[in-house]
């Protein structure tokens, strides 16, 4: 019998709710990725980003927000909500979200915060959409940017980057993906889906003893698994699968069924491995609810969620902010997704 995975509470989600609220308006410490053009270019980080000065860096910024507007969507009786509402109205202006989008365009930062960033900012913006459909329209002019450059990235990028970081490429046209899907753009759609089977379709019998890498926060292997589930048919995602992990069955690869080990989750790299706990809990439990019931790969891929799950959550943590100004909104993606 298949076991029910965890499912977020409304203890957590005000416990979560209240750790993006203060981490969101929390403007130090500041890791600043930004390109100087000249000696006077050096504002702090609340003028250059408006609305996404918090969280420790940008990329962390906005998936914290995309965190606050799903948790007020799931949960009526948030206590937060109030709270949420205000800190969202402030922050997503038409004004900040118009000097975001200038701060991409100026000259030199076409790469900033390509792909991980870009994708999160159109994760946030699919959520908007079903929250406040004023705020979302605030931020379209940070989407045309976001979009543009994908549509310019995408074609231009002759190999996929397949570590597991910020750069990974699968992650980001996940993202990129549903997004696309979500508000119908079939250009941005068509992209993702060509260059996912083109870069991805013919991959088998993945070499998963390369994983985990010591500062991963996705497993390469399963967010690649991720998005071919989302661009295939099923019978042929099936196919794919047994090709690309064929000995599934057998409770192969250890690697990528067993949780990775983490030697210090207050290290600010080494704590990476916490979220790819989590990153893999979400992946395989998506895969065991994409096959069918009858397969027996949905056995594994829950008891391997499961055991990511419980590797994961207990080392979440409020008082330490280098794991607390992002890793909720991976706990939320990882529980509600």
């Amino acid at each position: 019998m298949v076991s029910v995975p965890p499912t977020l509470s409304a203890v957590q989600a005000s416990a979560f709710a209240r750790l993006g609220l203060g981490n969101v308006r929390r403007e130090y410490p500041h890791l600043l990725q930004h390109l100087l053009n000249d000696a006077g270019d050096s504002p702090p980080p609340r003028v250059l980003h408006p609305a996404f000065y918090g969280s420790y860096d940008w990329h962390s910024c906005v998936h914290q927000h995309w965190m606050l507007v799903r948790l007020f969507r799931l949960f009526p009786k948030l206590p937060e909500r109030v709270e949420i509402e205000r800190v969202l109205q402030e922050h997503l202006s038409i004004e900040n979200l118009a000097a975001e989008a200038a701060y991409l365009r100026a000259p030199g930062r076409a790469a900033f915060e390509r792909p991980y960033g870009w994708a999160w900012l159109l994760k946030l913006a699919q959520e908007l959409r079903l929250y406040n459909a004023a705020l979302a329209q605030n931020l379209t002019p940070l989407v045309v940017v976001v979009r543009e450059g994908f549509l310019r990235y995408l074609p231009a990028l002759t190999h996929p980057v397949r570590h597991g970081v910020h750069g990974n490429t699968a992650f980001a046209m996940a993202m990129a993906l549903n997004y696309a899907r979500a508000v119908g753009d079939q250009e941005l759609k068509l992209l993702c889906t060509s260059r996912a089977a083109t870069w991805f379709g013919h991959d088998a019998d993945y070499p998963a003893h390369l994983e985990p890498s010591g500062e991963d926060f996705f497993s390469p292997a399963l967010v690649e698994a991720g998005l071919m589930a989302r661009i295939l048919p099923l019978e042929a995602f099936e196919k794919w699968l047994t090709r690309f992990l064929p000995h599934l069955t057998e409770g192969q690869p250890a690697q990528l069924l067993h949780p990775a080990t983490v030697g210090d989750p207050s290290d600010p790299r080494l704590g990476h491995l916490v979220g790819l706990n989590l990153n893999r809990a979400w992946v395989w439990r998506r895969l065991a609810a994409v096959l069918p019931a009858t397969d027996p790969r949905v056995f594994v891929a829950t008891a391997a969620a499961e055991r990511h799950y419980a590797a994961a959550l207990p080392l979440l943590s409020e008082e330490d902010f280098h794991r607390a100004h992002w890793l909720a909104s991976f706990a939320v993606y990882a529980l509600t997704e």
